[in-house]
């Protein structure tokens, strides 16, 4: 069963002083993918720029470009799709997928689907580096012979019980050694901290960029993180393929998420960057999301 969602991100930002010139790189717009669609899709900028671009990244992402060159003291981006989700969990055990161990080793050996790809995820990235720390805290749920999915839910659970949730704790430039010593953070920190883990493991792990559903149907629980972009994990389980789960809600990724990008870490695929030229500053910045199921 499928369902459709209408996925709206708007960032304003207003300026000290007036802009000279703007350039952005937006990660807005749904990938298609077996289990997801994406129907339609239009991002809009105000000013409108003088240069728009689109084009598929390394990972296969969807990336705008932009550029504005006329003065301005506000810009406004606003991306909006329509996407039809078909994922399901059918045939996936939480307790399943082969001893980690033997996961690891097929890695090694490059007896996985794509080996290299499974390589570049099993390694250090800008924001995410392997440490010894990372590997110590991982054991504790990656026990001799565990099945590798087992495994990685009790990960999921543990960092979900052991961090706090705390918007504004940290920030993009908030290294992930700081967030682990201070036990709080966002989706995005405990995406890193679980994509850390695994990796120190010898495991591939991904960085999974999207949105949740933001008002659940009746009888299910509204989910942490849906009031903005939402991040997640991928694990790859050998004979499977790359397996999502959400460590803020401490779940298996399901109908109720959107995927915008892949990449090895937040580094790759953040929603909205740039470069502005001012002699003034950003004065606000606000940003809203909403996902609403719609007829399909």
């Amino acid at each position: 069963m499928s369902a459709t969602y209408r996925v709206t991100h708007r960032t304003d930002y207003t300026y000290e002083r007036e802009v000279t010139s703007s350039y952005g790189q937006l990660h807005l717009l749904p990938r298609n993918l077996p289990e997801q669609q994406c129907r339609e899709a239009q991002v809009v900028v105000d000013p409108v720029p003088e240069d728009r671009r689109e084009r598929s990244d390394y990972f296969g992402n969807r990336v705008s470009y932009f550029a504005i060159h006329s003065s301005h003291q506000a810009l406004t981006v606003a991306a909006s799709s329509v996407v039809e989700v078909s994922r399901t969990l059918d045939g996936v055990s939480s307790s399943g997928g082969p001893p980690w161990e033997e996961a690891v080793a097929a890695v090694r050996a490059r007896l996985v689907a794509n080996p290299v790809e499974g390589a570049q995820y099993a390694l250090d990235s800008p924001l995410v580096e392997t440490a010894h720390a990372y590997e110590t805290y991982a054991a504790e749920s990656f026990t001799p012979r565990r099945p590798l999915i087992e495994a990685v839910m009790s990960l999921s659970s543990r960092i979900r019980s052991d961090f706090v949730y705390e918007p504004g704790s940290t920030s993009v430039t908030t290294p992930l050694a700081k967030v682990f010593e201070q036990r709080k953070g966002v989706c995005q920190d405990f995406a890193h901290l679980g994509i850390a883990c695994l990796r120190s493991l010898g495991l591939p792990a991904r960085y999974v960029s999207g949105y949740l559903e933001t008002d659940p149907p009746p009888g299910r629980a509204k989910l942490t993180g849906v009031d903005g972009s939402h991040a997640w994990l991928s694990v790859l389980v050998p004979e499977m393929g790359w397996l999502d789960v959400d460590p803020t809600n401490d779940q298996l990724v399901d109908g109720r998420y959107v995927v915008t990008a892949y990449g090895r870490d937040y580094s790759d695929v953040p929603p909205l960057n740039g470069i502005i030229y001012t002699e003034g500053k950003t004065e606000s910045l606000e940003v809203v999301v909403d996902v609403i199921e719609i007829a399909g």
